[in-house]
């Protein structure tokens, strides 16, 4: 049993290896040629003939921009602090929260325009991380994976109990993007007509933004910050040794993903016109940090695959009732049994994995990775 595993595991590893070997060496055009028509094939999602078959049971466009496409965009914030840096994040919601609560409160308020709210609800969620993270990130593994949780749950209480921006009850008639009339016309859907019924130009709004993030995230990855961000990941103390300010980088990290966050929440709200401090559960930044490991941690196309994947599968399963919750679990054990390292892992999260280490702080001890056979060395 445990050979066919092991086997099953070198055959699956064996072959992603082979189709990143082959993408690293393709042409430049070529692979510029695929970005393009990745983001065509994104577009063209919501007027694809694909609701019988992936959404059965709930409105194709609608899944495609939540959960799915939220979860995307999260998950990408989500990987910048946990995947690139390493720091383990419990409370990732808060930013997302802070977000959607600025277009809810200077949009109902104030009467301000949708675009002019994005970047003061980004930049506040920004400065929020860095709020968090100055007292914070001198503190490594479990606890500031606690501070970072009690954080999450301090806003979703505050706002509960702050009446300025409704209390429990929330804010209602939370402002729409403003719309085009007669503005262009994308695969038959009017993409700057904006109400609450049909989800495809929010959705388009999601695909735009996603691909931003995905060019600067990869800009990061391979500049000096990156390079910074790896090296605390793999060994804070040595990092520090050879000079590098692990204090302000990871403070970057947390900025760079919180704004993030703060953006999905501005889009969010903006769809939905309603938001209450329900909507911002703890089980909501645990999904995503699921979503980030399970999808390879540290590597962008597995993120978003992750992310994908655990926001969909409930969904597709939803005629189970609430058997579909045990489906969904046991495909994603599944997926661990055979992936330990996540779906599409980068070879460099891939090899810190072997030597014994996940690269997401130590949580208080260094674990033997899965293929590495090392015994678990509890610190001391």
């Amino acid at each position: 049993m445990n050979d066919s595993i092991k086997n099953g595991k070198n055959s699956v590893s064996s072959f992603f290896d082979g189709v990143r070997d082959r993408w690293a060496n393709a042409p430049t055009w070529q692979r510029y040629t695929v970005y393009v028509l990745l983001f065509v094939f994104a577009l063209s999602l919501p007027t694809l003939p694909l609701g019988p078959i992936m959404s059965p049971h709930v409105d194709w466009p609608s899944l495609l921009f939540f959960p799915i496409g939220v979860y995307v965009l999260l998950a990408l914030g989500l990987n910048i602090v946990v995947g690139q840096a390493g720091l383990l994040d419990l409370g990732f919601v808060a930013f997302y929260a802070i977000g959607a609560y600025h277009l809810a409160y200077l949009g109902t308020t104030f009467d301000w325009n949708f675009w002019v709210i994005v970047p003061i609800a980004i930049l506040m969620a920004a400065v929020s991380g860095v709020v968090l993270g100055a007292p914070t990130l001198r503190l490594r593994g479990d606890y500031l994976a606690i501070v970072t949780l009690g954080f999450g749950e301090i806003v979703r209480i505050t706002a509960m109990n702050t009446e300025a921006i409704g209390g429990t009850n929330g804010i209602p008639g939370i402002p729409h993007p403003p719309n085009i009339e007669e503005g262009p016309v994308l695969f038959g859907v009017e993409i700057f007509k904006y109400g609450l019924l049909d989800s495809a130009p929010y959705y388009y709004l999601l695909v735009v933004l996603c691909a931003l993030v995905i060019i600067l995230a990869r800009r990061w990855e391979r500049s000096r910050v990156g390079r910074a961000w790896s090296a605390i990941r793999e060994d804070e103390d040595a990092a520090e040794v050879m000079g590098v300010p692990t204090f302000k980088f990871k403070l970057l990290a947390f900025a760079i993903g919180a704004a993030i966050g703060g953006a999905t929440g501005v889009f969010w709200a903006g769809k939905v016109v309603s938001i209450v401090p329900q909507d911002f559960p703890f089980i909501l930044s645990a999904t995503i940090l699921a979503a980030v490991v399970l999808g390879g941690s540290g590597n962008i196309p597995g993120v978003m695959l992750g992310a994908f994947l655990v926001a969909w599968l409930p969904e597709r399963f939803r005629g189970l009732a609430e058997w579909r919750f045990m489906a969904f679990g046991a495909v994603l054990v599944l997926m661990m049994i055979f992936r330990p390292e996540g779906i599409l892992p980068s070879r460099q999260r891939k090899a810190e994995l072997k030597e014994g280490t996940g690269g997401m702080g130590s949580m208080g001890a260094e674990v033997g990775g899965p293929d590495s056979g090392e015994p678990v060395e509890v610190a001391k």
